[in-house]
């Protein structure tokens, strides 16, 4: 990642805004999915070495290589490069637009684009080719999944009964009604034919080797990209009583909550749970994770001259509200000295979510960014960054926002207000004017979101 490409006005005309961009663009590369996949993969001679997993290949063994996720591209190449001729076939889905290099073919794999965050008709095509291809696997194949962030949605194949359009429907409901990644994919699990260890299903009686670049809180295997390849500890009833918390069942296609219904009765089987024999037989290995970018941000910080440090990874909570908090911290520093003296940069990570109350346009870190405006104004050299570390945040172009001290006076003199773009979900056309969206594109990583504080 060039670092240049971080660079919103605030950043450009501030002093240190430079070596800001230089602090995320080391955090972005030291979760880079191909160096991650490198680290862990390899061969030696007839064996295929997967962490500390050795796996000897039969005369007749196949490597099959599927997956999904925004790093899917990346994950693939790098998986060619290790493995070469041993990979006999493979389709890994990608978010659209988010191909690599070498295009849609990675020697025998194929990649497919895909809709992302409400899945479309080319992910269940795909996941339904995916399927395929393991129908025919046998016990000294082995089977490498490559998952990353965004694989939920670009690897839907609903529940048998249930359609595109009714997990299309469900993924919109929560997304606009503020739930949690965990309640999200909660859901898909049980609506779903991959998702909540099913895909390990499908790739019995090979064994199964993962893996995971993590953007989830904590790193919870059976969270992340819904667990394909992880026993599921969540049931139809946990998945209902989401449903019954938001209110979502006026809003949720009927056959939906037909399905979790007959789920809860019992007439349609579980997720795979812990007892399940087939887990003897699959390795689990996160390869990336945002606590791996938080440290990496505090390093660099450090190198340039910062104290600095990692408030936590495990951030949550409203965005907008996140958002005063960030900028109280800032106040902090500037303020008082502390936690840190200046220059400060504290480092956060996690997943805010959003409760949709307008039709404006936005993600969850513009939202953040638009909640420290008020909170931050007239305070000097202070500076609130929120960054999705996959290039978008949202249905947007833009990976997050910059907020200094001076903002708020700013998008006042263009007749802008903070509360009326909070009140419509608008963050996106508050920030456009100011030249402050992060605009970096696709990274072809995601291991969730880092929000800088930083007080000179």
């Amino acid at each position: 990642m060039n670092p240049k490409r971080l660079l919103t006005r605030s950043l450009r005309e501030h002093p240190r805004g430079a070596a800001l961009a230089e602090i995320m663009a080391s955090a972005l590369a030291s979760v880079d999915p191909a160096q991650a996949v490198r680290r862990y993969l390899r061969r030696e001679g007839s064996a295929v070495i997967v962490g500390a997993r050795r796996y000897e290949l039969h005369a007749d063994g196949r490597v099959i290589v599927v997956g999904g996720g925004k790093a899917g591209a990346p994950m693939a190449e790098a998986a060619h490069a290790a493995l070469g001729d041993v990979i006999a076939a493979g389709l890994v889905v990608v978010k659209a637009g988010h191909l690599g290099a070498a295009g849609a073919q990675v020697g025998p794999i194929t990649l497919c684009e895909a809709g992302h965050p409400v899945p479309d008709q080319r992910g269940a095509d795909a996941a339904e080719q995916m399927i395929q291809l393991l129908g025919d696997v046998r016990e000294h194949d082995l089977v490498l999944v490559l998952v990353s962030g965004g694989a939920s949605a670009l690897m839907t194949l609903p529940a048998p009964g249930l359609s595109l359009a009714d997990a299309q429907g469900l993924t919109n409901a929560l997304l606009r009604c503020g739930a949690s990644i965990g309640e999200i994919n909660t859901l898909r699990k049980h609506c779903s034919r991959i998702s909540g260890g099913q895909l390990a299903l499908h790739a019995a009686p090979a064994q199964v080797a993962a893996l995971i670049v993590s953007d989830v809180v904590g790193s919870p295997l059976e969270v992340i990209a819904s667990g394909p390849t992880v026993p599921d500890p969540t049931t139809y009833a946990e998945a209902w009583a989401i449903i019954q918390r938001y209110r979502l069942a006026p809003e949720v296609p009927p056959a939906i909550v037909a399905h979790l219904r007959r789920g809860m009765a019992g007439e349609l089987f579980e997720t795979p749970k812990a007892d399940a024999p087939i887990w003897q037989r699959v390795q689990n290995q996160v390869i990336a994770s945002n606590a791996t970018a938080a440290e990496v941000a505090v390093a660099a910080a450090r190198q340039q001259g910062f104290h600095s440090l990692v408030l936590t990874t495990y951030l949550e909570g409203e965005a907008r509200e996140v958002g005063k908090v960030a900028a109280a911290l800032a106040r902090e520093i500037a303020l008082h000295a502390r936690p840190l003296e200046r220059p400060a940069l504290i480092v956060a990570g996690g997943e805010t979510t959003v409760t949709l109350h307008g039709a404006g346009l936005g993600g969850r870190n513009q939202e953040l960014a638009l909640g420290a405006v008020s909170a931050l104004a007239g305070l000097d050299n202070t500076l609130v960054i929120a960054l999705a570390t996959d290039g978008g945040d949202g249905p947007t172009d833009a990976a997050g926002a910059v907020v200094s001290g001076e903002t708020l006076a700013r998008a006042q003199a263009l007749g802008l207000d903070p509360a009326i773009s909070l009140q419509h979900n608008d963050a996106y056309h508050f920030f456009a004017p100011l030249d402050d969206l992060l605009l970096p594109g696709p990274t072809l990583t995601n291991v969730n979101d880092l929000l800088l504080i930083a007080a000179f």
